[in-house]
């Protein structure tokens, strides 16, 4: 009887069989690789700028980005009452996030002048403006924030060092409280930072900006508990947010360099207009009460 055999396979060929082990060992040298770097599964962040930071680097009164600053005239711009532009001297990682700061009721932009260079040595583009007056209420300075981020990021000087879709705003009293009004008009920004915040509107639940809440213990002019508190309650639930109470602390604290403010509001701002995770270790767990923090509260952990 005549028999049939199966044909055999085909055999590969050297150039396939060596293609196969060099996979192989590339696929071996990944997997050490993800073992043995802390993170290495992550896609890599390309927002994050700076080294990693540490409690004493954002406490410092100074980051490690070289900064320059730019006068911007009132007459040369049209919305807002000019100021002052802070940024990193160096182009070499890229664009940056930026963020504009308003003062409050009868203050000028030299009242939060303090923030410009703090921040803006940590890695962002500053814009501390002037308003079109100094009696302005919280709703127009809130309009006034945003004109100032739309020449900060078409018209400005600095243009093309800032990344226009990582943007926030921060203010200190009626300018607190147009931050917040500002983060109601564009759902878009990234962070929103109300330094004891003054407004006569108390509920937030449109608010889609994760949004760091500023009091102080002894604010008479804008009580935390007729401000602030209202402010952080109202806010949606599933929105990233925090409240944080100062100790010893008045409605003008702001308007001087302080630490805890600078090092919450780092944090905050690298956290969620740079997504940069490195700072929410010290946002979660949330910080307990101390010699300069009377209250915090918020919502842990962020959502990436």
């Amino acid at each position: 009887m005549q028999q049939h055999r199966l044909p055999s396979p085909p055999r590969p060929s050297r150039s396939r069989t060596l293609t196969s082990l060099l996979t192989a060992a590339a696929a071996t040298a990944g997997l050490l690789m993800t073992a043995l770097v802390p993170g290495a599964q992550a896609a890599a962040n390309p927002y994050e700028r700076g080294p990693a930071p540490t409690n004493a680097s954002i406490e410092a009164s100074r980051g490690s980005y070289a900064t320059s600053q730019t006068s911007v005239s009132s007459l040369a711009v049209s919305g807002f009452g000019g100021g002052t532009i802070y940024y990193p001297t160096s182009t070499a990682d890229g664009t940056f996030g930026a963020v504009v700061i308003s003062p409050g009721f009868t203050a000028y932009q030299s009242s939060i002048a303090w923030l410009g260079p703090r921040l803006a040595s940590q890695g962002f583009v500053v814009f501390t403006i002037d308003t079109n007056t100094t009696l302005d209420q919280p709703d127009s300075r809130g309009r006034q924030l945003l004109s100032a981020l739309d020449y900060l990021t078409q018209r400005s000087s600095v243009r093309a060092r800032v990344d226009a879709a990582r943007l926030g705003v921060m203010g200190h009293s009626m300018g607190g409280g147009g931050s917040l009004e500002a983060a109601k008009s564009r759902t878009s920004l990234k962070a929103a930072i109300p330094l004891t915040g003054w407004n006569t509107d108390k509920t937030w639940p449109e608010l889609r900006t994760p949004t760091l809440v500023v009091g102080a213990d002894g604010d008479t002019v804008a009580p935390v508990a007729s401000h602030s508190e209202p402010f952080y309650q109202s806010l949606p639930g599933s929105l990233d947010k925090a409240y944080l109470e100062l100790r010893g602390a008045s409605h003008f604290t702001p308007n001087s360099s302080n630490t805890t403010i600078a090092k919450y509001s780092i944090s905050w701002l690298k956290r969620f207009i740079d997504n940069d995770t490195r700072y929410e270790q010290f946002l979660c767990p949330i910080p307990q009460p101390s010699l300069t923090i009377a209250e915090y509260r918020g919502n842990c952990p962020h959502s990436s």
